[in-house]
């Protein structure tokens, strides 16, 4: 599924966000290469990363810190609690040793293959070091993602 900028034909003229979300990813396919991305994650914490939950306001700047890695944990354990799978299959990043861009797609909410086969789904969160752009989606999270999102924001 390619998305570009509303009113956009030319894919020169798409974000440095757009190029990297429809760019090349790798699957994280293993639970201990998802807990070694985490890691690297947790590790450039101070540079920052916009945290974005597809079909919600954009972030306005980036988290920093504890902050992020308060984020992570939460995100890693809703993963493990519903995605019960001997396999990760619902994350992807562009780098596995210098992530700019990580998508998350909800366990709960991965569509059908017919669905995947049209446009495919959008991932329910996006984690880069890049400003993110609106992703469209026609419906918004579930009432109980919405509410899980923004408990871990509050805290």
């Amino acid at each position: 599924m390619k998305i570009m900028k509303e009113g956009t034909n030319n894919e020169q003229e798409k974000s440095e966000f757009l190029s990297s979300f429809n760019g090349k990813l790798y699957g994280v396919l293993r639970w201990d290469q998802l807990d070694e991305l985490w890691q690297t994650v947790k590790n450039g914490n101070e540079q920052g990363w916009y945290i974005y939950a597809v079909g919600e306001l954009l972030p306005s700047h980036k988290i920093t810190g504890e902050s992020v890695n308060s984020y992570v944990e939460e995100l890693n354990q809703l993963l493990r609690r519903e995605h019960d799978e001997d396999y990760c299959g619902v994350v992807y990043t562009d780098s596995f040793e210098t992530p700019r861009l990580i998508k998350v797609f909800d366990p709960n909410n991965l569509g059908t293959s017919c669905s995947i086969a049209t446009q495919g789904p959008l991932p329910s969160w996006v984690i880069t070091k890049m400003k993110p752009e609106v992703l469209s989606r026609e419906s918004k999270q579930t009432g109980n993602r919405r509410r899980w999102w923004k408990t871990i924001f509050s805290k």
